[in-house]
């Protein structure tokens, strides 16, 4: 059976029962907890309540989680930043390894300013990815990079980049962003797919309209051709929807934003009914 998730931060007005309580009413069968979705966030990560929010929810089974990337940057000029970055997603690795989940997602960072990375800042990377890998080569769970929108200060967002790491880094696995991916030039995507497919751990979903990023995937026609070369390539892990919700016209209420995960799910499973 498809594993249909979403981002805990499509819910992060709530507290985690709820947001759990959500995501069943929506017909999802699966959730990554981002780390900082501030009910949890706030209160020290609380894994335990979130283990018993598992146990009361059986009809979702997949759980994946997102290392905290929002005010932090493992590849930041400033060394404490950096480091603080760091040590939050080597924790991450723990968090992932109590809540049982499938995959943990980190970010690649950035160079702190706005200019093209130097090669001082890909020798920061260097370094995060060191020790990343040494905290990887411990674990069970599959630690997995995320490509990033093509900015200018991006470390990480080319197929060609991507596949690069891959095989230098036998370990690692990749998280597509298909919003990023799609911001990009236009055969990106679908590169990505091609080049760094066998690697792909998790993949998170959504549409892009102009500058304006993670979307629902509103029956959009593209998200068809991306689906099916998901499903070409042999890919058969979680469908995340990544929406921010600031690209509502208005605040949504709890049901709103049930019906627009119901809406998706059922594009998606539409989607890969076609393709079988």
């Amino acid at each position: 059976m498809p594993v249909f998730a979403v981002s805990s931060m499509f819910f992060h007005e709530y507290p985690c029962e709820e947001i759990f309580s959500h995501v069943s009413a929506s017909g999802l069968n699966g959730i990554e907890i981002w780390i900082e979705t501030p009910d949890f966030w706030l209160r020290d990560c609380p894994v335990d309540e979130v283990i018993v929010c598992r146990k009361n929810h059986p009809e979702i089974p997949s759980i994946t989680v997102h290392a905290p990337i929002l005010d932090l940057n493992p590849c930041s000029i400033n060394p404490k930043v950096a480091a603080v970055s760091i040590e939050y997603i080597i924790r991450s690795i723990g968090l992932a390894e109590r809540l049982g989940a499938g995959v943990l997602t980190v970010h690649p960072g950035r160079r702190t300013a706005k200019r093209r990375p130097s090669d001082a800042d890909f020798a920061r990377f260097d370094r995060y990815i060191t020790v990343l890998r040494e905290a990887a080569e411990k674990t069970d769970i599959p630690v997995s990079m995320e490509n990033m929108e093509p900015v200018v200060n991006s470390l990480l967002c080319t197929p060609e980049r991507m596949r690069d790491l891959l095989d230098d880094e036998p370990w690692l696995h990749f998280t597509l962003d298909v919003s990023h991916a799609m911001s990009g030039p236009a055969d990106d995507l679908f590169n990505y797919i091609e080049l760094c497919g066998d690697r792909l751990a998790n993949v998170h979903i959504s549409r892009v309209d102009g500058r304006r990023l993670h979307l629902p995937l509103n029956h959009h026609p593209d998200m068809v051709q991306v689906v099916g070369a998901l499903g070409n390539c042999g890919y058969c892990g979680p469908f995340t929807l990544e929406i921010d919700d600031l690209n509502f016209t208005r605040p949504f209420t709890a049901q709103e934003k049930i019906a627009v995960l119901a809406a998706d799910r059922a594009f998606l499973a539409q989607c890969i009914s076609q393709i079988r």
